[in-house]
């Protein structure tokens, strides 16, 4: 790989991993268990935010206490983990992420997801060896991806965050890279509204592939 070529940091859950419909489902089914309404994808989507117990205030009209935070998180992972089975990688992903590597581009994966989760689900899909490195979330869920992204580029040593571009579906992906020093692109397919993205100031595109376009000029 030579030195500061563009980079790409990719978002795992709603980017690369098409899992909406699965984090749809597991949201609600967890709301069942303590006995919220459910929402629809619009709603949902009009709603989420970063931190999540921001996101769950929006729905109560109060933050979770401590306890109730963690009765909620526990039900969402355990609904999730049965709903994501079925899902599979975002339409396309797999050809532009050879194309990315094939053209002498370096890309890695940042994720809130859990680390000892995500590490065999991206080996699963085959494409593990698309990317320098392989990060997920290894402390307390719920939480923001800034202090993990400036973490993540400084792992990566040939990496120049002024040419890398960080491509995710939510706003907490383009807030983590401006802290980083880095560019990004939001993509609407995941678990925020085209609406919500555009208050980020940062390119909003309706595919990857798209998203992967955008990323090429802006790392130049």
């Amino acid at each position: 790989m030579a030195k500061h070529a563009a980079h790409i940091v990719w978002d795992w859950n709603g980017t690369l991993f098409d899992d909406v419909d699965a984090v749809i489902g597991a949201t609600n089914s967890a709301f069942a268990e303590i006995g919220m309404d459910p929402l629809t994808l619009e709603r949902y989507r009009e709603l989420y935010c970063v931190p999540v117990p921001r996101f769950y205030e929006r729905l109560m009209g109060r933050l979770p206490t401590d306890a109730e935070w963690l009765v909620m998180d526990e039900a969402f992972h355990r609904h999730y983990t049965a709903h994501r089975v079925g899902c599979g990688l975002a339409t396309g992903a797999d050809g532009l992420l050879a194309r990315w590597q094939a053209g002498g581009r370096s890309q890695s994966i940042l994720s809130m997801y859990g680390h000892d989760e995500l590490i065999p689900l991206v080996r699963g899909f085959g494409i593990e060896s698309r990317f320098v490195r392989v990060d997920g979330r290894t402390g307390p869920s719920g939480g923001t991806k800034s202090a993990q992204m400036v973490r993540h580029l400084a792992a990566l040593e040939s990496v120049d965050p002024g040419r890398t571009v960080v491509i995710g579906d939510a706003v907490d992906d383009a807030v983590a890279a401006l802290h980083a020093g880095a560019h990004a692109v939001l993509y609407a397919g995941g678990s925020h509204s085209r609406d919500s993205l555009a208050a980020a100031g940062v390119p909003v595109v309706d595919s990857l592939a798209e998203a992967v376009e955008v990323a090429g000029d802006l790392a130049t």
